[in-house]
């Protein structure tokens, strides 16, 4: 079995706020089995897998960590119509990134309006947007006679003053926080209740963002 689908299936069991007690009571095996999926021990068959999809209303291959969509169903919902597809430029892997993190900078700034922090929103917006800089610099300086006027950071420093900027806003968003007692009740189900379709793209890039630090971090090693 696919070294992802533990972990997948103890997060969405998690995700939904189920014991394992439950889980497997609903899914018909015993609870030690399932710990045992859940822990890597032992493999499971394609019938527990495509009961377990079921369940949890995703796709095997979800599951089995080949992809971050958690059904087909939310693919279509997101893209366009595919005529639209054919006169765009970019493939259907840029459309779903693209979804993908439109949805959750909604769901983040949904949430920021909720919690009614100016400083927090700004801190915020300017953590993303340094991140976006970075990307379209290294897009747009990939062709060096492209013209520099439209920067002001030096070329060769722009990359380590941004990112210590971004780690800077990071920590003094959490100083925002805890200085104005910031906080909201969350949940899995309740972002579920409240954002729908942003819901499932949040869970999506939490879940493609801790698997791409744990692949960088192995790469490292």
């Amino acid at each position: 079995m696919n070294k992802e689908f533990p972990r997948i299936i103890t997060f969405l069991r998690k995700e939904r706020g189920l014991s394992q007690k439950q889980a497997a009571a609903n899914l018909g095996i015993s609870q030690a089995l399932l710990s045992h999926y859940e822990k890597g021990i032992r493999e499971c068959g394609l019938d527990f897998l495509s009961r377990a999809a079921d369940y949890y209303e995703v796709s095997t291959d979800y599951l089995l960590g080949r992809t971050v969509q958690r059904s087909l169903g939310d693919v279509a919902a997101d893209m366009p119509e595919s005529d639209e597809i054919h006169h765009r430029k970019g493939n259907m892997i840029n459309q779903i990134n693209r979804k993908l993190l439109m949805n959750t900078t909604t769901v983040i700034f949904d949430l920021l309006a909720q919690m009614g922090s100016k400083r927090l929103t700004n801190v915020a917006s300017n953590y993303l947007m340094c991140a976006e800089y970075q990307i379209f610099r290294e897009i747009y300086c990939a062709e060096e006679s492209n013209t520099q006027t439209m920067f002001s950071l030096d070329q060769g420093r722009y990359k380590n003053l941004t990112t210590a900027s971004m780690i800077q806003d990071l920590e003094y968003a959490g100083a925002v926080i805890e200085r104005e007692k910031l906080a909201l009740a969350l949940s899995p189900d309740i972002i579920s209740g409240y954002f729908d379709k942003g819901a499932s793209s949040l869970f999506n890039l939490i879940q493609f963002s801790e698997r791409n630090v744990r692949n960088h971090n192995k790469s490292d090693n």
